[in-house]
Parts: C-alpha cells; sequence; structure tokens
C-alpha cells in the first residue's frame, strides 16, 4: 500500500500551477471588469485543483496498466512502480473528479448553467486523455486540450463566474497561461520520447520529434509574453507579468540545449513556476489596471 507521502508525489504537485494559474489570470480579468467576488474565485480554484489531480491520477492509472510508465524516468507513478493497485489509484481519480464536479456545480448554480457544459467537457476530456480504447493524449492531442481547458476554457470560465462577461484582456491572459500550460507538457512528453516511442504512445513531441518540440517549447513561451505586451494596451500594469522572465529564460536555455532524459526535469518544475509568477504579475497587474 502506497504512503500517504507517495500519494502526494503520485498527485504530482509540480503540475499544480497549471491548475492555479488560470484561476489567478481570470480573477485579474474579472477585476478589470470589476467584478471580482473572492468566493467564486475560491470555488474556481477548487475546481481547477480538483480536476488537476484528479488528471494526474487518472493518467498514472491508465498509463499504469497499459504498461506505458514501467520505465518512465521522472516522477513516481503510483500503478506503474507497483506501490499501488491500479484500482485504488482509479479510485482516487473518480473522487477528485467528484469534488471538482459538486464545487462547479455549486459555481453554476449561482452564476449559470451554460458553464456545467463546460465543466462536463473537462472531466470528460479529463478521463479520455488517457483513458478508455482510443486515449487521445496517444494521438497527439494532449497539447490541444491543454490549450482548452486549462487555458480558454479555466481563464474565460473563471472570469465570466464572476464578472458574468467577458474582455479581449481576459481572452488574451486565457491564450497566454495556455501557451505556457502547453510548454509544460511538451517538456514533459520531451523527456518521455524514447519510451513513449517503444510503447507506442505517439504524443505530439514523438511525432514533432525532439527538434522540433524544444522549437515549439520556445514559441509556446514567448507568444504568452508577447501577448502580456499586447496587454499593456489596456493597461501598463500587465507588464507585471515580465516578473517570470528569468525563469523562463533559464528553461528555454536548457531545452535548446539538447538535454535529454533526467536533465529535463528540472524543467518542469521550472516551467511550472514561470507560469504560476506569470500569472500572478498578470493577475495582479490587470486587477490594478481595473
Amino acid at each position: 500500500m502506497a504512503t500517504p507521502a507517495q500519494w502526494i508525489e503520485g498527485a504530482r504537485p509540480r503540475t499544480l500551477p497549471a491548475a492555479i494559474s488560470p484561476v489567478l489570470v481570470g480573477t485579474g480579468a474579472a477585476a478589470y471588469l470589476d467584478g471580482f467576488v473572492w468566493w467564486k474565485a475560491l470555488l474556481a480554484l477548487g475546481v481547477a485543483l480538483a480536476l488537476q489531480i484528479g488528471v494526474n491520477y487518472a493518467n498514472d492509472y491508465s498509463d499504469g496498466i497499459r504498461g506505458t510508465d514501467e520505465n518512465r524516468v521522472g516522477p513516481l507513478r503510483l500503478v506503474g512502480s507497483k506501490v499501488a493497485t491500479p484500482g485504488s489509484v482509479k479510485t482516487a481519480a473518480f473522487t477528485c473528479f467528484g469534488a471538482g464536479a459538486v464545487l462547479g456545480i455549486v459555481l453554476c448554480a449561482t452564476t449559470t448553467w451554460w458553464l456545467l457544459v463546460a465543466g462536463a467537457a473537462s472531466l470528460l476530456g479529463a478521463w479520455f486523455y488517457t483513458g478508455g480504447k482510443k486515449p487521445y493524449g496517444y494521438r497527439a492531442l494532449g497539447e490541444v486540450s491543454v490549450f482548452l481547458f486549462f487555458g480558454l476554457v479555466a481563464v474565460l470560465g473563471t472570469t465570466y463566474a464572476q464578472a458574468e462577461s467577458l474582455h479581449w484582456t481576459a481572452i488574451a491572459g486565457a491564450v497566454s497561461v495556455g501557451s505556457i500550460a502547453c510548454a509544460l507538457l511538451v517538456a514533459n512528453n520531451l523527456r518521455d520520447i524514447p519510451t513513449d516511442s517503444v510503447t507506442g504512445k505517439r504524443t505530439l513531441a514523438v511525432v514533432l520529434g525532439a527538434a522540433r518540440s524544444r522549437r515549439m517549447y520556445a514559441a509556446l513561451v514567448a507568444l504568452a509574453f508577447v501577448l502580456a505586451a499586447v496587454s499593456a494596451i489596456a493597461t501598463p500594469w500587465a507588464l507585471l507579468a515580465f516578473i517570470a522572465v528569468p525563469l523562463a529564460i533559464k528553461s528555454i536555455r536548457i531545452i535548446l540545449s539538447d538535454a535529454v532524459g533526467p536533465a529535463l526535469i528540472p524543467v518542469l518544475k521550472n516551467t511550472g513556476l514561470t507560469e504560476l509568477l506569470y500569472a500572478v504579475g498578470l493577475g495582479i497587474g490587470l486587477a490594478l489596471g481595473g
């Protein structure tokens, strides 16, 4: 039986900035529109964290029973390393999904039931990323789903749930956060190209190859800062997002240095912190500019 520490590691805490960041930016965009509602922001954060942890456990379960994780470099895989049974990890995933669904229903009930459609799509996307007979994560569509759910849906949903309206700065923020979240997945899949190629997991990194994946990572991170500069048209405070530039440059240098395997693990941590710092800066900037 897995220890509490192993369950925490299996939840992959380094990926949690991908859940926190869109809520920060979405809340900043809501404040820009003079629509900040603190308890709705907390509900949105709860939904995002529950779904992120749930999808991490779901991926652990699905990849583990397929044998994809048996020789994987990186964080502990509960099923792949056989420290937890597949059934217990699957239960943990659905428990998180259930918690996220409950919080999402409360948020919908206080805003609009149309958000329920986005929530249901997010739950289905979380499970079928690596679950089911034909997981789309094995067909080079992982980055698309991350951009959609951890960028557009999460940011715009958070903004609308509070302000009940949208502004182009929210859209720019959604695209920028989604881009960095995609970069995080690109770095993860770049590290796993050798094992994914053998096990038949056709991620976008496997399809593009290492060289193109490295350039894609740099382009995605750069796009986020370009959009922050564009957002400065609405408020110069948006330039606070540039506090994340030094960390972003550090990660890009490692990626472009042809680092492989364990050498790429620090990039995952740094990319997550880059996204979080970026979101803090942009979220505060939008709020101050409102």
